[in-house]
């Protein structure tokens, strides 16, 4: 069995996108079968997170790459899934 895929979700508080986006990432990987490592991290309080990432949020990174800022497309993030799992 290959080892989970690494996810980072950068997120503000109170962010329904941020929630959507963390929803759908569980969802894909329910339905591909590829296990994923999800870390969330929330950048409100911290000033260089919030100057790199501010209102792009959610920013996705998967196994490192940025993949999706604002919304994560299902369809591509399952094909990264398969071919990162």
């Amino acid at each position: 069995m290959s080892e989970p895929v690494d996810i980072t979700v950068y997120s503000r508080e109170d962010c329904h996108l941020c929630a959507v986006a963390l929803s759908r990432i569980e969802t894909v990987s329910d339905e591909t079968g590829v296990a994923v490592d999800v870390t969330e991290i929330e950048i409100d309080g911290d000033p260089e997170l919030e100057a790199e990432y501010g209102d792009s949020v959610p920013v996705v990174f998967i196994e490192g790459d940025r993949a999706f800022e604002y919304t994560v497309d299902t369809d591509e993030l399952a094909q990264t899934l398969k071919t990162a799992g």
